[in-house]
């Protein structure tokens, strides 16, 4: 299983979660024949949660029937951390099946999983892993899909069961989806439950993967998804403020380029964002500022002035308010971290 160390890798880009947010636990149920690709986009939303969030909001362990390596539908072994066995209560289970579909049936992951749904745990399906949930007889209640290419397969062995054409479902605690690109959808939709839109759009991000499916064609998102507002003179606002990060504009200037009075931006800020046009734009700055310190060999001085700070002493104070840490403690650690990689 990943320590602390692993599964909250340092990066560039940062998105505040609540200190001390609880860890969940996932387990993925590795059977032969799985499909990486789904597989992989299921882990990597979690892991880029924990990396955007500086805290260890996730974890997961993996398993098989034997505790033995288990080779994927593209012929890559995976290793597991231990045999299939019983999880605590809390632990979302994943079968993660893939061709032939058959094996996700096998008798010691249905059991596991039954036993697991029985003492009320989550459980889901990845690609074909809802054949095991079928098999342990977990379905009849609940919305659920898998891959379309095995649904017709899926209705001849279980012709009382009637899959979605949907790219995943979550019905209260069954989870599946079809595989694939899907497996991040339905992570970023549970990470969403977890802890917000917002949040679960930077991982989306993180993932260059458009937040609302066919909105846009470019990697990130639009400024809309992620504020979650369409007024206009908001964004026109927060377009402002991303162009004018070394020098930043007064809420005046702000004000007379978008046309509105100073109270009106006041409120638009509070009511949709929940912070004042200077907090949310500070904000803006110190996210530069850290991201800054994380991919270049600036001075605190350099980092200071480019985010339109007067003085390191100010920056410093700030930073440390944002992300409960001093710049200097940060770099340190950064770059102490690039020498061991």
């Amino acid at each position: 299983m990943p320590t602390d160390d692993t599964i909250v890798p340092l990066g560039a880009a940062y998105f505040p979660v609540p200190a001390g947010s609880p860890t969940r636990s996932y387990a993925f149920l590795l059977v032969p024949g799985f499909t990486l690709l789904a597989f992989s986009s299921a882990v990597e939303p979690l892991r880029i949660a924990n990396q955007l969030s500086q805290q260890p909001l996730y974890r997961w362990q993996l398993m098989s029937e034997s505790g033995a390596p288990v080779s994927s539908s593209s012929g890559i072994s995976v290793c597991v951390d231990a045999p299939i066995g019983p999880m605590d209560r809390a632990t979302r289970a994943f079968v993660c099946a893939g061709n032939p579909p058959s094996a996700a049936a096998a008798p010691k992951v249905v059991g596991a999983i039954q036993r697991h749904a029985r003492f009320g745990g989550a459980v889901g399906g990845i690609c074909t892993g809802a054949v095991a949930l079928a098999a342990a007889g977990l379905l009849e209640d609940h919305a659920f899909t898998l891959h379309w290419e095995n649904q017709p397969t899926f209705r001849e062995d279980f012709p009382a069961l009637c899959p979605s054409a949907n790219r995943f479902e979550i019905s209260g605690p069954v989870m599946t989806c079809g595989g694939g690109a899907a497996a991040t959808d339905m992570m970023l939709s549970l990470i969403a439950e977890d802890h917000g839109a917002e949040f679960s759009a930077m991982v989306s991000e993180m993932c260059l993967r458009k937040v609302m499916v066919g909105i846009e064609k470019e990697q990130r998102s639009s400024l809309s998804v992620l504020i979650r507002s369409r007024n206009p003179g908001l964004l026109n606002i927060v377009t402002l403020m991303n162009a004018h990060i070394e020098d930043p504009l007064t809420l005046d200037d702000l004000s007379r380029v978008a046309g509105y009075s100073r109270r009106h931006i006041e409120r638009m800020f509070l009511s949709v964002l929940g912070e004042t046009p200077g907090e949310f734009y500070r904000g803006i700055r110190l996210d530069h500022g850290r991201t800054l310190l994380s991919t270049t060999d600036m001075g605190l001085l350099e980092v200071a002035l480019a985010c339109g700070f007067g003085s390191v002493a100010h920056f410093s104070k700030s930073f440390k308010t944002r992300f409960g840490t001093a710049p200097t403690k940060f770099n340190r650690t950064i770059r102490a971290a690039r020498k061991t990689r």
